[in-house]
């Protein structure tokens, strides 16, 4: 008798794309569930003018929540619309039937359309509205309105590959790129906006006359709220302190080295090699003193940091107008900053909010406000499942353990009709749907 591990291994093998009912996207339930209950697609569609005339075959409302979806599953390219549009679990949570026989959802061409139909008021109603969502859910979250914010500003590199308006040659990255301004709650890792940028634009451009329109809204609704705001030193300009200042906002912001600097921290940087050569350990100390660049028109405070490590040895320095902390809790307390890298990452390689095809700049600012959409229902999933217990997942690892899981969409009639979502019993995220089902359950 031949050995049946030998058969199965030698067996001929067919492979039919033809299943029917089937998905690759389980979990997409979970995305709907979180976009449901964030109003998220809703809201971003109610900012968007109805361009079209005549007949609609597909509300702008569903086909904003299909691009979300997909973005968020994965399918990050508008052309992967021409065969998921039959996908019976993404036709379903849009509000269709999944037959096969059922109308379709919509096709690359319609969502090409929707996102070259935006304009540049569109963007600004948008951005609005991601705002909005930032202060309903951090409100949420925190069992209401917030004494104090930290917002964490960034910026980051964005490739563009073709002649897509406001692409820019940027010599320190070496490419052609957009340069998009983020901003994050640091306590909390929301986002509250993505604002696109071109290619050669200076990390502050715009800071301000962002950061003055994202604060009045914050203020507007929690006119108590205490607000700090921390960056890196491509934020270090003059015109930001001076807004801060006059706002009565807390900042910590990084210098970049200059001689006069560098002579500042020379006694500190001395004594901590000094230290070093006698322990052979890592050394970090911290001092302040009071700083003005030729065009302050008053010396600020600055923090410098002296490291000696066995590599060698580095200094750095911040701009604050906080006085509540010593200079090495302020320093260390600034280097924590480093978390919103992790959050880009996210967005950017988990949400591909890097891949800004389009032609017009706007569709591309549009798109960039899309995919921090999906990032938002993926962070949000992220969240209930941390709050259940789970440790912090990236947003890929997310995705892959939570939405894609192959599964059967059932019909079952049985005095009235009921749909049954049979899932790869294989599957190892079967203790993350357990963990959400606990939480949020699907059924009314």
């Amino acid at each position: 008798m031949r050995d049946s591990r030998t058969s199965a291994r030698t067996a001929r093998l067919a492979v039919t794309f033809d299943a029917g009912q089937l998905t690759s996207d389980g979990g997409l339930v979970w995305l709907a569930y979180a976009d449901d209950q964030l109003g998220l697609s809703q809201g971003l569609a109610q900012q968007l003018r109805e361009w079209r005339r005549g007949p609609v075959r597909h509300p702008l409302a569903l086909v904003v929540r299909q691009r979300i979806l997909q973005i968020a599953c994965g399918y990050e390219d508008q052309d992967d619309a021409d065969t998921l549009r039959r996908d019976p679990l993404l036709k379903l949570v849009c509000g269709r039937s999944p037959h096969a026989a059922s109308a379709d959802l919509a096709s690359q061409p319609t969502l090409s359309r929707l996102e070259n139909a935006v304009d540049r008021r569109a963007c600004y109603r948008l951005a609005y509205a991601l705002v909005g969502l930032y202060l309903q859910e951090r409100e949420r979250v925190g069992g209401g309105p917030p004494t104090q914010l930290l917002l964490d500003l960034d910026s980051t590199d964005d490739p563009t590959h073709g002649t897509q308006e406001g692409s820019r040659y940027h010599g320190y990255y070496r490419q052609h790129m957009y340069h998009p301004l983020l901003i994050f709650d640091g306590d909390t890792n929301q986002l509250l906006t993505a604002i696109l940028r071109h290619g050669t634009a200076h990390a502050s451009h715009g800071v301000v006359a962002i950061v003055k329109r994202v604060v009045a809204l914050l203020r507007a609704h929690w006119p108590q709220v205490s607000i700090q705001l921390r960056a890196d030193s491509g934020f270090a300009v003059p015109a930001l302190y001076a807004y801060c200042e006059r706002e009565g906002i807390a900042y910590t912001i990084g210098l970049p080295p200059n001689p006069r600097l560098q002579a500042l921290a020379a006694p500190l940087l001395a004594q901590a090699q000094q230290q070093h050569h006698q322990t052979g350990a890592k050394v970090r100390l911290a001092g302040e003193g009071q700083y003005a660049a030729d065009s302050w028109p008053q010396a600020r405070r600055v923090i410098y940091k002296a490291e000696v490590l066995e590599k060698g040895s580095n200094r750095r320095f911040v701009v604050t107008s906080r006085t509540d902390l010593e200079p090495l809790a302020l320093y260390n307390w600034y280097v924590r900053r480093g978390e919103p890298e992790l959050w880009i990452k996210d967005l950017k390689e988990a949400c591909f909010a890097d891949r800004l095809s389009c032609h017009r700049f706007w569709a591309n600012q549009f798109r960039l406000l899309l995919h921090a959409a999906a990032y938002w229902l993926l962070d949000t999933l992220r969240r209930a499942l941390m709050a259940a217990g789970l440790v912090r997942l990236q947003l890929d690892t997310l995705r892959l353990r939570l939405i894609k899981i192959g599964g059967w969409v059932r019909e079952h009639l049985s005095g009235r009709s009921a749909l049954h979502l049979h899932l790869a019993s294989s599957h190892p995220g079967e203790p993350l749907w357990r963990l959400l089902a606990a939480r949020f359950p699907l059924r009314e």
